[in-house]
């Protein structure tokens, strides 16, 4: 309902009466106030006000598929196989596991303007709400099995990169291994799930998580210095549906290419936006923690930790790294 009634007419952020909304839903208006309290729970401020009615300040923009495919090159065009922009999902790295399952193959896309589980590295939760920020999730179908794709969640990072050039963003960082950083604050993430067989055929899953407009009241649960686009382009508005667009040009391009150049052509854009690079840091990985100083990747995207033993290389997984204090 919010999306094709209610969310729509309070887009463009102006003022609407009771009545008006009332009239447009076939409800009562006691039933429109119920609604306007549930898109308060989605993360969705709606601000009233006497003799005026209510509105969404600032507005919101609805992720829309005819104004996504206007924005995309024509390679991304030829690559996109379905184009799934969903309303509310537990997560969208989620769902797409569950078309794979029911015979959904290569560029096969899903977003969401809402997750109410969405997932990051290490079991965290991504903070999800809605119509504010980017939940993707890319499908791509490979034949080599998990070996052949290493270093491709960096890789991922470099397009996501790239992707805001093209909109005139300034330059973000990456950090090992899967978060996107603006002045040492994280923007987004990456995180790469895998179906089928890991010595064969399998699909892969790229998720990416980027804050557009993340409303302050809902990342309160946030453990880390966090920014978002918004923030980033100042008076510039960020239309998602622009981003998404970008995204997919970016995206759509280096997973059909991945299995044919590997990371070795992506290893070197990487260290150019190395955000720890030469920096004193300390790994996390459970109960263990190991310090020295991050050198860069080498060409398998594993981390060359540099200590008094020499230089290490360090792979992905339930990894977590920190500049030293």
């Amino acid at each position: 309902m919010f999306k094709t009634t209610l969310v729509p007419m309070l887009a463009d952020g102006e003022f609407h009466s009771g009545q008006a909304l009332a009239d447009a839903l076939g409800v009562s208006r006691t039933a429109v106030w119920k609604q306007l309290r549930r898109l308060e729970e989605l993360g969705l401020q709606v601000e009233s006000a006497k003799g005026l009615g209510y509105r969404i300040p600032g507005g919101v923009e609805l992720l829309d598929d005819s104004t996504v495919r206007a924005g995309l090159d024509t390679p991304a065009l030829g690559l996109l196989h379905e184009l799934h922009l969903l309303e509310t999902i537990d997560s969208t790295n989620a769902e797409a596991l569950r078309r794979i399952a029911g015979g959904a193959g290569a560029g096969l896309v899903c977003c969401a303007e809402l997750q109410t589980a969405g997932r990051g590295r290490r079991g965290r939760t991504w903070i999800s709400p809605y119509a504010r920020n980017m939940y993707l999730s890319l499908v791509w179908e490979y034949h080599e099995g998990a070996a052949a794709l290493e270093g491709l969640s960096l890789a991922v990072g470099v397009a996501v990169v790239r992707a805001l050039d093209r909109l005139g963003l300034p330059a973000l960082q990456l950090k090992w291994p899967n978060d996107l950083l603006f002045n040492g604050a994280k923007v987004g993430g990456v995180l790469l799930e895998m179906a089928g067989d890991a010595t064969g055929r399998c699909q892969v899953v790229l998720g990416v998580g980027i804050n557009v407009s993340m409303p302050a009241a809902a990342a309160t649960t946030i453990d880390q210095a966090w920014t978002d686009l918004a923030s980033i382009a100042g008076s510039t508005p960020v239309s998602r549906n622009a981003l998404l667009a970008s995204l997919l040009n970016e995206l759509l391009p280096l997973a059909a290419g991945f299995s044919a150049t590997g990371f070795t052509p992506w290893q070197a854009p990487w260290m150019t936006l190395d955000a720890y690079a030469d920096t004193a840091v300390i790994l996390h990985s459970g109960e263990q923690r190991q310090a020295g100083i991050a050198r860069g990747i080498d060409s398998r995207g594993a981390l060359q930790l540099e200590t008094s033993l020499g230089v290490t290389s360090i792979y992905g997984g339930e990894i977590s790294l920190r500049v030293a204090s």
